[in-house]
């Protein structure tokens, strides 16, 4: 393939890769909390961060972790203590994490609007040896998160006061979620774009549910799709000169498309298979009468202590 003969698109393809591994790894946690738009809302603050990066002439990967972390222990506090007036604390940080991000840049030396849509919507070209080496460190730190502490957070995702109960400590758990989501938020940035990251978080999780209901198959599943979705949508943006993430989000909607119309005829052998072995054939086989099946007839059958059918 010649766009490997390029450096940029090393670089891209490898920051593709690590993308794909890592956000569907936080976001199969995200969808068990329901809160699939975290990622999302920390998208906004992380602007901040890369106004900041651009302001004061460091980079905007490190800049923008520390504020998109920063920000994401906000939004813990606020989902703990905010009961009656979180959603619109929590509206002020995200707009207003999107519109500092947006001041700042275009105030900083050097920056532009191109710079910004760069960081809103992804680009190969301006995928840099330091972004990569951000990049890789970032992503071991996810996946170290998500492989070594995968049953307390899957424990805690799914019920916390359960979790609690057993001795987990949730609230650490519950902030150390949010950060490493807020990490694998600055990952994604220079490859699908703080806009649309929320989004590789979410739906090849919703992909691979289609597929199995096993939370470690699903884990497994969705990162394989969005590995595949990634380096394909970054060939595809390649070739096509089209943007990268852009690209590499529609791939996965239709990814998901396609499984949810393959797993419907799958999920109906699945039940007939699952009433076969319960026993019950004949349920299986024929058609239950009622009021709404007058037309069909109930077989005969013979009561315990006589030979006559009823």
């Amino acid at each position: 393939m010649d766009l490997l003969n390029y450096a940029f698109m090393q670089r891209a393809l490898l920051a593709a890769v690590l993308v794909g591994v890592t956000a569907p790894a936080i976001g199969v946690y995200l969808v068990q909390r329901r809160q699939a738009l975290m990622g999302d809302g920390i998208g906004h603050v992380a602007m901040t961060g890369v106004g900041l990066g651009f302001l004061l002439s460091t980079s905007p990967v490190w800049m923008a972790t520390a504020v998109s972390v920063l920000g994401a222990v906000l939004m813990e506090l606020i989902r703990w203590y905010g009961r009656t007036r979180g959603d619109i604390a929590l509206a002020m940080l995200f707009y207003g994490g999107m519109a500092g991000g947006v001041l700042l840049i275009n105030v900083a030396p050097g920056g532009s609007t191109s710079n910004l849509t760069s960081y809103l919507f992804g680009s190969l070209s301006t995928v840099s040896e330091s972004d990569v080496t951000a990049i890789c460190l970032l992503a071991a730190f996810v996946v170290a998160v998500t492989l070594l502490l995968r049953r307390q957070l899957f424990a805690v995702s799914q019920d916390e006061e359960f979790a609690r109960v057993t001795g987990l400590p949730v609230r650490a758990l519950n902030l150390l979620t949010a950060v490493t989501a807020a990490v694998t938020v600055t990952v994604a940035m220079r490859v699908v774009g703080l806009l649309l990251v929320s989004a590789l978080m979410v739906v090849p999780v919703a992909a691979a549910q289609q597929l199995s209901r096993s939370f470690a198959a699903t884990f497994a599943i969705a990162v394989a799709i969005g590995v595949a979705v990634t380096i394909g949508g970054t060939v595809t943006s390649y070739y096509q000169d089209v943007p990268p993430g852009a690209t590499i989000v529609l791939l996965t909607i239709a990814v998901f498309v396609v499984l949810t119309a393959l797993s419907a005829p799958l999920a109906r052998r699945r039940a007939r298979a699952a009433a076969q072995a319960s026993g019950d054939p004949l349920e299986c086989a024929i058609p239950q009468a009622g009021p709404d099946r007058p037309d069909v007839r109930v077989p005969a059958t013979r009561s315990p202590g006589d030979g006559a059918a009823v």
